[in-house]
This record gives C-alpha cells, sequence and structure tokens, in this order.
C-alpha cells in the first residue's frame, strides 16, 4: 500500500493518480478524513476502477508500507514530529524541494541546515528509510492522464532496497525513468535544488521542463 501525504498539493495529487493507475494501491491523507476522502473521490472520477481511498494524514501513514512527503517543505518537521511512530520501520519518499518566490526574482531555493529536506527528515524519522525523489517531474502533467510524460527521476538514499523500490515506481509511470545516482541521500540537495531553476524556465518558456540523463 502506497500512502501520499499532502494531497492539497498538485505534486500529491498527481502521484496518486499516475500510481494509482499503474495498479497501486493509494491512500491519499488530508488534514481531515473529510478532505482526504473528497480528494480520492475526485481522482477516482478521472481513473474508473483505480484502488483510491482517502482519509486523514495519520490514518495514510498508519495504512501505507511507502509513505510519500509531498506537502510544503515549512509543514514537514511538524507532521513529520506527530507521526514519527506510524513511519517507524518504512519507506519514506520525500518529494519536497524547499523553494521560496521573490517578486521579479522568480523561484530560489531554500538552504536547510540539515542539507536537504530529504535528509531532515531521516534525522526526524531515525529509525525510517527515506528516499529522495521525484522532485523534478511535473505536477501539471502527473495530473493528466492522458499526457506521456518525458523524463528521469533521480532518486537518492541511504538505503539500497528502498532506493531500488522507488526507482521501480518511478518505471510504472508510463515515459517517467527511475535514475540511480549511486550516491548517499547527501546527493538529495542537489536534485532539490534544480526544481526552483525548473520553475522558473517553466514560467518563461510556458512549458513543463524536467530532467534527462543522456548516456545511460
Amino acid at each position: 500500500m502506497l500512502a501520499i501525504l499532502g494531497r492539497t498539493g498538485p505534486e500529491g495529487k498527481g502521484l496518486a493518480l499516475r500510481l494509482a493507475l499503474a495498479g497501486e494501491a493509494v491512500t491519499i491523507g488530508s488534514r481531515s478524513t473529510e478532505r482526504g476522502a473528497a480528494a480520492a473521490a475526485e481522482l477516482a472520477e478521472g481513473a474508473p476502477g483505480a484502488n483510491i481511498a482517502g482519509t486523514d494524514n495519520a490514518g495514510a501513514a498508519a495504512a501505507g508500507d511507502v509513505v510519500f512527503l509531498a506537502f510544503p517543505y515549512e509543514g514537514q518537521r511538524p507532521v513529520l514530529e506527530e507521526l514519527s511512530a506510524s513511519l517507524d520501520g518504512k519507506i519514506v519518499v520525500s518529494v519536497i524541494a524547499p523553494m521560496v518566490f521573490e517578486r521579479g526574482k522568480g523561484a530560489r531555493a531554500v538552504e536547510v541546515e540539515a542539507g536537504s529536506a530529504a535528509q531532515e527528515a531521516q534525522e526526524i524519522l531515525p529509525n525510517a528509510q527515506v528516499v529522495a525523489a521525484f522532485q523534478n517531474v511535473s505536477a501539471e502533467e502527473l495530473q493528466d492522464p492522458q499526457v506521456d510524460m518525458e523524463g528521469d527521476v533521480v532518486v537518492c538514499s541511504d538505503h539500497a532496497d528502498a532506493k531500488k523500490l522507488v526507482i521501480g515506481l518511478a518505471g510504472k509511470i508510463k515515459s517517467l525513468r527511475g535514475v540511480d545516482d549511486w550516491g548517499a541521500l547527501a546527493n538529495a540537495k542537489y536534485v532539490e535544488q534544480i526544481t526552483p531553476l525548473l520553475v522558473n524556465i517553466n514560467r518563461i518558456y510556458r512549458t513543463h521542463s524536467g530532467v534527462k540523463i543522456t548516456g545511460v
């Protein structure tokens, strides 16, 4: 069972939809059971027959074997500290890319004391296996199952088996490919900081740019 926390954001909704269409059972969490259930019902309309359920964040974290963090960075510490017991021993996938928007300057990365949002998550959840992935994938394209996505998902983790599992999940989304960075979770910083760059490119060129690794 996959759980996705942060259903109000487009990235979380898009991942839930695409992974459910790929045959995965998905539970999406929100701040309340009602909001989670409403989000699941909305997604199910565009994915007949898909296994999508909705509840609150605590219920989703408890139900999921693999739990995705798809909420804004500023909410990470309070959410993870509250749910830490439910996440012990689980694979936790950080989709978070800390950034801020400045008027006239666009998006820029936020420096994280731990190095990256994913590293901070691992510090808060020492008994979980944290994997960083999907930060550079277009949320808008994820939400449209008619779009044939193109690009690579760079996956970073200190846990080899967890990394392999997430690479496999990325490959279930048509035309996406999971790429092993052959490094530790410390490399997540560089992946996260690409996201504001892509956001600015997308605004300038009115497109949905992504990352493609050549020669692999």
